[in-house]
Order: C-alpha cells, then structure tokens, then sequence
C-alpha cells in the first residue's frame, strides 16, 4: 500500500471494460511505444459492439458520516483523429454515449452491460507518422 493511499489520495476505484467474444476475435497488432507493441480485438463495419463494465472497490473503509459517491457511470463509444503535430486537439468523429447508472453511493463490485448496435465506422484505424485515427470504449 502507498502512503498516498493510506492518507486517501489515492484510486477508490478501478473500471475494467470487458468485451464480450474478445478472446474468440481476430487479434489486430499495435504500435503503443516505441519499443512497444499491444494487441486488440477486430472488429469490421456495421458490428454491434457489446461487453461489460466492472467497477472494483479499493477503499473499503468509509469514515463514519462519510460516503463514497459516483454521478452518474456511462459507457461512449469513440471515433477520434490525433495529428501528431497538434498533440493537445483532437477530433471526434464518432461519439455514442450510453447511461448504465444514475448518481448513487457505490458500495460493492458491481457489472453492468452495454450494447451499441451495428455500429458504423467509416474509417479504418491507421497509425501513421502524422496522424493516428482510432476507436475506442470508455467508461467515467
């Protein structure tokens, strides 16, 4: 444990995005770094993309009177273009958005399902020198 997370400075909690038929998928290689290399699933156009959002609790103990809240948990599905040479703007292109919960206190491991249905992506992912057109899922 961190003496940041022993004073309560540090993550309350981690969110992991699992896909559903992740593992079956054609597996795409990637460029992270530059040494370094990461796989992901493939997916083509007009394929609903479905999976799961799974919040683990790390603070378990709450201070009495205290309360450890969320405002609210979505679920986007994001289409994004970076030019290298203007690494602080990007554009979005694609941008779906799912609600999976309201503001509530979060007390436990909770799941929740998403779908977004026969999604379409104009534009194949590509990582160039200059620019680098991407999708992705994330969870807040």
């Amino acid at each position: 444990m961190s003496l940041a997370n022993l004073f309560g400075f540090g993550p309350v909690a981690d969110v992991t995005v699992i896909l559903n038929g992740e593992d079956e998928r054609q597996q795409v290689e990637y460029r992270v770094g530059k040494d370094k290399r990461d796989k992901a699933p493939l997916y083509f156009d007009g394929e609903s993309i479905s999976g799961k959002v799974r919040q683990y609790v790390v603070v378990v103990r709450v201070h009495e009177g205290k309360q450890l809240e969320h405002y609210g948990i979505k679920v986007q599905f994001i289409g994004s273009i970076e030019m290298f040479y203007d690494r602080g703007n990007h554009y979005e292109f694609v941008s779906l958005v799912q609600e999976l919960a309201a503001p509530a206190e979060l007390t436990n491991t909770t799941m929740y399902n998403f779908e977004f249905k026969n999604v379409e992506k104009q534009y194949e992912s590509y990582q160039g020198i200059n620019v680098k057109l991407r999708y992705f899922v994330q969870a807040t």
